[in-house]
């Protein structure tokens, strides 16, 4: 079972290239990243299904690449690197790689590798454990049991997602929902919304932020997700 979508962040541009098209011929949408800043400026930066990171990267060093995706995604991270030692194993594992191959390595081996770190992955997330949208106290509790306190606006961008079911919510359907017009996209844009609302999450609890955007389309929230 490969992934759908996949980042490959590797600067060697020939390299990275030629494992692209491989994956792309076993129907991967796969998007090329030669710096580590490019990856993270992309929109859909936390949105991919999978990660293939090397770690001598121009921009953030591969291990704290690793590190901010890990505070938003649960998709798999592989490491594909020349750097070698003990302790980088150590140190990539430690920041939540799921594993780690070290160049030269056969694309065959890339491909097993990513379709067994992705089912494990898969399979995780069937269980994953619940938030829970408390409408009167105004408030979202992570599996955890913080609490995080929210405005007006970001229940009922959290009732489109309590809706959706784990499905996509337009950028359309939340501004709908707020009561904006289409050309409202200044400070106070949805954009703006969904990001207030994840850094609220962030400070409140260690756990994975589980709300996501895909790009061009809308936000999605990757987890289960109840209301009373």
């Amino acid at each position: 079972m490969l992934p759908k979508t996949l980042a490959l962040i590797d600067d060697d541009r020939e390299y990275a290239e030629l494992l692209a098209g491989y994956l792309r011929e076993r129907g991967v949408a796969v998007r090329v990243f030669a710096d580590s800043n490019d990856l993270l400026g992309d929109l859909q930066s936390h949105g991919y299904d999978f990660y293939v990171v090397d770690l001598m990267l121009p921009g953030i060093d591969g291990v704290d690449l690793i590190k901010i995706l890990r505070k938003r995604s649960r998709a798999g991270v592989l490491v594909v690197s020349g750097r070698l030692g003990m302790e980088v194993f150590t140190n990539v594992i430690t920041v939540g790689a799921d594993m780690y191959l070290a160049k030269p390595v056969q694309f065959e081996q890339i491909e097993v590798a990513i379709k067994a770190v992705h089912r494990r992955v898969a399979e995780s997330q069937i269980s994953a454990a619940r938030w829970r949208l408390d409408r009167q106290a105004r408030a979202l509790v992570a599996p955890d049991g913080a609490r995080v306190d929210l405005s007006e606006a970001d229940v009922a961008v959290l009732e489109c997602f309590v809706q959706a079911s784990g499905t996509v919510v337009t950028r359309e359907a939340l501004r709908q929902r707020l009561g904006r017009g289409p050309n409202e996209e200044g400070s106070d844009g949805i954009n703006a919304t969904i990001y207030r609302l994840r850094r609220r999450i962030e400070r409140a609890t260690p756990a994975l932020v589980p709300l996501q955007s895909k790009s061009r389309v809308g936000y999605v929230f990757q987890a289960p997700l109840t209301v009373d």
